[in-house]
């Protein structure tokens, strides 16, 4: 996992569990709309597929990097899983053996039966390794 500047003021963030053949999702051309809500597109590529949407919109009140800094803080694990939905993006996150959270990736282009929608995991270390993704991701969407 690694949040990477690819211009002035512009990263992006990979999210990529260990060995090089692990799934992983790319979170860049970030934007900001308005005071409000901000832009950024993300791939999901594992063995075989890969999808990527344009345009996932966050507002001040969705909370994506709340969502991260919980789980980074509950480093000893949890029950059940623990879900942050948005429009596009959905992110499900279990803890599970060895200390690692589970972070399935689902991205869909809508909600109807003919939309698609694709589902990658990442698997990352409980404790400094989910510290590190909360905070790169915190980074990635204060950018600008």
């Amino acid at each position: 996992m690694s949040l990477i500047e690819v211009g002035p003021g512009q990263a992006e963030l990979v999210v990529r569990g260990p060995g090089a053949l692990a799934a992983s999702v790319r979170l860049f051309d970030w934007s900001r709309a308005d005071e409000y809500e901000s832009v950024f597109a993300v791939e999901a590529v594992a063995d075989g597929v890969r999808a990527r949407l344009e345009n996932v919109t966050l507002t001040v009140w969705d909370d994506m990097s709340e969502f991260f800094d919980g789980l980074a803080r509950d480093f000893r694990g949890w029950e059940g899983e623990r879900v942050w939905i948005n429009n596009h993006l959905v992110v499900t996150a279990a803890f599970g053996s060895g200390g690692h959270v589970y972070l399935d990736w689902t991205l869909r282009s809508g909600f109807f039966p003919g939309d698609w929608k694709c589902t990658v995991t990442t698997v990352i270390e409980a404790g400094e390794g989910m510290t590190a993704v909360a905070a790169d991701l915190r980074e990635f969407l204060r950018q600008g």
